[in-house]
């Protein structure tokens, strides 16, 4: 009777999921939705026309000739595939670190050989000069572990401040706003669709980060932890198997605001012009057609009305979360 009554909706929480089903359904089939014009082509013989008032275009048409329709429904697709997995790979991302932070804070120790490979891989990762000497180092710390292992012996360790670690660099990225973050990087380097989900995910993962180390420190006080370790199970089982689990409560509200905070943030930088490729089709770049015609209100009031939407309906699906918290 519990479980049904943990099931039963509000009318608001039915049309909020329901709405967000429907986005996630048409991004989905849109390349297989009868739509009768692409979202980039434009038609020259009707620029910036209002809704039902040209041949097809039932939804007018943009400064560029290009289908407000088409652009949506692309728009819902480029918004879909970009924003939620950038949450849930923030969403990963900083529910290990912070459960990590929060289980071992700065008493870890990391044997040798992890260190010789995480430095290895992370050196050849940012190709620092004679990125060889990376892969060298992977190389000995590969070989030291299967000779430890062939003569079952212990390596040495050496401390990692893991909470230090995690704090810090979280702190560090709240500190600057994170549209001045993704421009600053975007104007330095450029983005291309893979490189603005790196973006979005490295802004995205501190609050993910912090409200999993704050549950973490509460569950290792816990009985059954303690009981785990009398019975003598080696801490990464216990933080793996038993407080993992619990420490992860949070992300089921942070994570319908994180994507809202994604897509806004993703339509902010489409409307700036400094986002996607100009040939992917986005409601904030729709937006942004407006400074070219001010009278094509439809230009306007249609993405604005698709994004208020939806991020009301993932407010909504964030509260509903916590009441069952």
């Amino acid at each position: 009777m519990a479980v049904l009554t943990a099931f039963r909706f509000t009318w608001w929480q039915r049309l909020a999921l329901g709405w967000l089903v429907l986005l996630v359904l048409v991004a989905a089939a849109a390349p297989l939705l009868p739509l009768p014009y692409p979202p980039g082509l434009p038609d020259l013989a009707n620029m910036a026309v209002p809704p039902f008032s040209a041949a097809r275009h039932w939804l007018g048409t943009d400064p560029q000739g290009r289908d407000v329709l088409s652009i949506l429904v692309y728009g819902a697709r480029t918004a879909v595939l970009l924003t939620l997995p950038a949450a849930l790979l923030a969403a990963l991302v900083g529910g290990l670190a912070g459960a990590a932070a929060g289980f071992w804070e700065n008493s870890a120790r990391v044997p040798l050989t992890y260190w010789l490979v995480g430095t290895g891989g992370t050196w050849w990762v940012l190709q620092l000069p004679l990125p060889t000497l990376g892969l060298g180092l992977m190389l000995i710390g590969a070989l030291l572990a299967w000779l430890a292992r062939l003569q079952n012996r212990p390596l040495p360790t050496w401390p990692l401040p893991v909470d230090a670690l995690v704090v810090g660099t979280a702190t560090a990225l709240d500190t600057i706003p994170r549209l001045i973050v993704v421009v600053a990087v975007v104007a330095s380097i450029g983005l291309s669709a893979p490189g603005l989900l790196a973006v979005m995910v490295l802004t995205a993962w501190p609050p993910m980060a912090r409200l999993v180390r704050a549950q973490m420190l509460r569950v290792r006080q816990l009985p059954f932890i303690e009981a785990a370790r009398a019975a003598g199970l080696p801490e990464r089982q216990i933080w793996f198997r038993h407080a993992l689990p619990h420490a992860l409560h949070p992300l089921r509200t942070a994570l319908p605001l994180s994507v809202a905070g994604l897509l806004g943030l993703e339509s902010t930088l489409s409307f700036l012009g400094i986002g996607l490729p100009p040939e992917i089709a986005s409601w904030g770049r729709l937006l942004a057609t407006v400074r070219d015609e001010p009278s094509a209100w439809w230009a306007l009031l249609f993405p604005s009305l698709l994004l208020t939407l939806s991020i009301l309906s993932l407010n909504t699906l964030s509260r509903m979360s916590t009441s069952r918290a």
